[in-house]
């Protein structure tokens, strides 16, 4: 074969064709295991457990909070539940006092002789005198009682009917003071119930309305005449509200200048009895607690020495506030 002949003449062309017949060695690969796995062997392996979600970090209690919570009450005071109706009773006296009540309480001072017009108060405040014995016993302050009864049979004779207030001067020394059922509802714990404002009772709770209106009973249904007549009943109502608008005068005054006059009113009267019936209890309030203690308002009686006179929080403190809700 001619081709056989020519490679084995030339060696060059034997080797090159030995380097092409001759095959690449493999390189030995590692032995890797056979990998087993059936469906079986997946269903019976536990399930990986669920990746946790981080809790949130806690709350630092000592973070401050960029918030401002504002807490309060709408409507009228648990004090004044008719407040509306009150306060349009309030505006309509003070209207009528400037026109009507005002000037002839003035011209009752100014136009009768001092000597007169004293002596009509002072009949009037001896004939309250059984009212005020009466309450004092039956608050358990026997000696209070002899001493009004005391006042009432020296002014009633001595003072001639009670014109002249003879128990009341220095040599006597038996001052004239107001009690009644309503204080001695307030002493046994007989709450003062509803605020009112009334035409012609002014400024008064239900527990003082009550026992108002018991002691101006007292008189006609223990005695009779002539303090049952009609003419005695007019006669003692004119000269009463007239001695209560004069003896009222500069709180009257005091309150108009404030910016609210209905609420001063009504928190000034509040007040005062709150410290009327504690110092029946022998307690006291002090004045710089009170806020709505006026100037021209007259002090209370201090209580009686044997006690150390506790303090006495208010009955309704949240009527202690300055504004109202509108």
């Amino acid at each position: 074969m001619p081709s056989l002949s020519l490679l084995a003449t030339s060696p060059s062309l034997l080797s090159a064709a030995l380097a092409v017949a001759t095959p690449t060695p493999v390189a030995e690969q590692p032995d890797i295991a056979p990998v087993a796995w059936t469906l079986s062997a997946a269903q019976e392996a536990p399930a990986a457990p669920p990746e946790e979600t981080p809790a949130p970090p806690p709350e630092d209690d000592a973070a401050p909070v960029n918030e401002i919570l504002v807490e309060g009450t709408y409507g009228p005071p648990k004090s004044d539940p008719l407040e509306d109706l009150n306060e349009e009773s309030f505006r309509v006296t003070q209207a009528l006092d400037g026109v009507f009540l005002e000037p002839v309480a003035y011209a009752y001072r100014d136009g009768l002789p001092e000597p007169i017009r004293d002596g009509l108060g002072n009949v009037v405040r001896n004939l309250g005198e059984p009212s005020n014995a009466l309450n004092y016993l039956l608050q358990g302050k026997v000696g209070k009682a002899f001493k009004t009864l005391g006042r009432l049979a020296i002014n009633s004779t001595l003072g001639i009917g009670g014109l002249f207030d003879v128990a009341g001067k220095s040599n006597i020394n038996l001052p004239y003071k107001r009690n009644g059922f309503a204080n001695t509802m307030g002493y046994y714990g007989i709450g003062p119930g509803p605020y009112m404002y009334l035409p012609v009772t002014g400024a008064t709770t239900v527990r003082d309305l009550i026992g108002n209106t018991l002691d101006q009973a007292l008189l006609p249904f223990a005695v009779g005449a002539p303090f049952n007549r009609q003419d005695y009943s007019a006669a003692y109502f004119v000269v009463n509200s007239l001695e209560l608008r004069l003896e009222f005068d500069a709180e009257i005054a005091e309150i108009r200048e404030t910016d609210d006059p209905y609420l001063v009113r009504r928190e000034t009267y509040l007040a005062q009895r709150r410290r009327e019936i504690a110092a029946l209890k022998g307690k006291v309030i002090p004045r710089d607690e009170d806020r709505f203690i006026l100037r021209s308002q007259d002090p209370v009686e201090p209580p009686t020495p044997q006690s150390n006179a506790p303090v006495e929080a208010p009955e309704n403190p949240e009527a202690l506030l300055i504004t109202r809700p509108r």
